[in-house]
This record gives C-alpha cells, structure tokens and sequence, in this order.
C-alpha cells in the first residue's frame, strides 16, 4: 500500500515511534514535575485505603 512513495513513508515508519515515544516522556515528566511542586507523593500516607478509617 505504501511501498514506493518516494520516501516519504520509510521516514513516517522511523519517525512516528521516535515521535510518540518523545510525546510520552514529555508528559510523564511534566506530571512528575506537577506531583513534586503540589507534594502529591502516589502510595503516600493521605492516600490509599488505609487512610479512610
């Protein structure tokens, strides 16, 4: 289907996995980022189960 398309794919096939990968470390460090300034730990003691009753 996409065989012979001047290339153009062959570079999508490399560069839409780099893209995404990127994209994801972005984020997940932007989150930690917001955890760390707000003092959100996740597991911490205000959260879970346990700390209801």
């Amino acid at each position: 289907m996409l065989a012979h398309q001047g290339g153009w794919d062959e570079i999508l096939l490399v560069v839409a996995p780099i893209a995404m990968i990127v994209l994801l470390l972005w984020r997940a460090t932007r989150a930690a980022e917001r955890r760390e300034l707000t003092g959100d730990e996740p597991g911490g003691a205000a959260s879970g189960p346990s700390a209801r009753g």
